[in-house]
């Protein structure tokens, strides 16, 4: 009963959200290898890493947004160069700094989701001078839109997982 309870709050994540009709990862194993493997090294929830990617280039390793992000977790070529990221579009690279990208953000916002993400969107210089006070709509949205995105992900991993045994 607990399972068919988790599918059904899964679904409903998942059909409510930008996600629907499909698994962003399906499809993706070199992406997802990476992901997990970086997200465990920076002690950063892997269903957040996830979510952000889906987020931010809907798991496109060449994605490119208007102002100039790069790769699978966006990074403007500054935040690139400072983690040594020579290839934005390189799976590794791009993920490698991207979640060391994040894991100082989550040191600096003392894991403060809210925060942090904020940060990662628009620059962890306004957040820090403003705090949860931060009231820009594009802001907002987007680390709403990330909270739906890793519950669906932390849903999704926790009922496949009961679906293996001896899984979590």
């Amino acid at each position: 009963m607990n399972q068919l309870r988790a599918g059904l709050f899964l679904w409903l994540a998942l059909s409510s959200s930008a996600v629907a009709g499909r698994l962003p990862e399906t499809g993706h194993d070199e992406v997802v290898y990476y992901a997990d493997a970086y997200a465990a090294h920076y002690a950063i929830p892997k269903e957040l890493v996830h979510a952000l990617i889906t987020q931010e280039s809907g798991w496109n390793t060449r994605a490119v947004s208007r102002k100039g992000a790069m790769g699978l977790m966006q990074l403007m070529p500054a935040t690139a160069a400072t983690y040594g990221v020579h290839d934005p579009f390189d799976i590794s690279e791009n993920l490698s700094g991207g979640v060391r990208y994040l894991a100082d953000l989550m040191q600096e916002f003392d894991g403060d989701f809210r925060l942090v993400l904020a940060a990662y969107y628009r620059g962890s210089r306004p957040i820090l001078r403003r705090g949860l006070h931060y009231s820009d709509a594009d802001v907002c949205a987007y680390v709403a839109s990330i909270r739906r995105l890793y519950l669906a992900e932390f849903s999704l991993h926790k009922f496949t997982a009961n679906l293996v045994p001896g899984g979590d």
